[in-house]
């Protein structure tokens, strides 16, 4: 089954690239770029397909040698061997990767992100390390060359952020950041602290791919506006004119404020995104419910409930305890370097997914 999929995706290819250099497909932008899309979509998949056939068949040629006169010859039978292994594994390797390509990708992926960050236990220290969080994820984004745009916050007066709303935009935004939804633990000596006696705070992160209109229907008598002047602890955030917005979705009580624009307009427009991502969410999740225990795992979706993350200052480690991952780079982890982090969440749910391929 999966080799006849392979093989109508590799003459798909072949006949896009044929109707791709055809006069009439040039002409014809809305259908070249259809086209085009397709066939970068294709690409990888049809690319790494070629290449296991190249393995199997060097495999398949190295068993026939084998197993032929000429490999009487110990020196020339050990060659022949080392080269049977070696595509046999190849192949085994891009055998797995074609899995995956073939398996449904998740379809927010390509989408750019809302995040949340909320103090949890812990006071002024908890926020604090909201902070230290927001910090950390506004230099990973920029890192990626992402953009991000603060949409609500909430600061005290040391600095710390008791709760903050902002947006990050870019390619492959929530592949990745999807991974941070959860219970993030900080083990350090507040400055406030003289007998240096380590506390223990939490932050919760939310990380919501943006949702289109389409995708959730909003009926507009459902929807209270507020419109008022934008408070807080002060500093950048804080606008002079009556430009801030609140809208409170009455059937679930969502309440989203954006006042970080000075135009009224633009907080509307951003306060709307975030509630279209809430309700996409809290739709996504009542469908997630009905799914077994095992693709309802941490790392699947981001559950909220759980302790997933420890930044322990005395030790300067970093623990994920989904994957059971320390890393002594604390420091540069809150400069935000979460490459290697996150990439070994990838790894371990595409292992998952392999897995569960494997078992259906």
């Amino acid at each position: 089954m999966m080799l006849e999929k392979l093989a109508a995706a590799e003459n798909r290819y072949e006949e896009l690239n044929m109707r791709l250099s055809e006069p009439g497909t040039i002409g014809n932008r809305a259908l070249y770029a259809s086209l085009l899309s397709e066939h970068s979509d294709l690409e990888e998949i049809v690319t790494v397909f070629r290449q296991y056939k190249k393995a199997v068949a060097e495999r398949d040629e190295a068993l026939s040698e084998l197993n032929g006169p000429g490999a009487s010859d110990p020196e020339f039978r050990e060659l022949l061997k080392t080269e049977f292994d070696e595509k046999t594994r190849e192949a085994e390797e891009l055998e797995d990767r074609l899995k995956l390509l073939l398996t449904p990708q998740d379809p927010n992926d390509s989408k750019n992100v809302f995040m949340e960050i909320r103090a949890g236990a812990g006071g002024e220290e908890a926020a604090l390390f909201g902070a230290v969080l927001y910090r950390m994820y506004t230099h990973y984004a920029e890192g990626r060359g992402w953009s991000v745009d603060l949409v609500d916050i909430s600061e005290t007066e040391l600095g710390g952020i008791k709760e903050i709303v902002f947006s990050v935009d870019g390619k492959g935004a929530y592949s990745r950041l999807k991974y941070e939804s959860g219970v993030h633990r900080v083990q350090r000596v507040p400055s406030t602290e003289s007998s240096g006696r380590i506390h223990t705070s939490t932050a919760t992160v939310a990380v919501l791919p943006e949702a289109e209109e389409a995708s959730v229907t909003i009926d507009p008598d459902d929807v209270e506006i507020d419109i008022f002047r934008s408070s807080g602890a002060g500093g950048q955030h804080i606008n002079k004119t009556d430009s801030a917005i609140r809208l409170t979705h009455k059937p679930t009580g969502i309440v989203v404020t954006c006042q970080d624009q000075r135009s009224q307009l633009k907080n509307k427009e951003k306060a709307f995104k975030v509630l279209y991502s809430r309700l996409y969410e809290m739709e996504a999740a009542a469908k997630d419910e009905a799914l077994s225990k095992e693709r309802r795992s941490q790392v699947g979706t981001g559950d909220r409930s759980e302790r997933i993350r420890t930044y322990n200052y005395p030790q300067n480690r970093v623990t994920d305890h989904r994957i059971d991952l320390t890393l002594y780079k604390l420091e540069s982890v809150l400069n935000g370097d979460l490459d290697e982090i996150i990439d070994a969440l990838i790894t371990d749910d595409r292992a998952r997914t392999l897995a569960n391929a494997g078992e259906e």
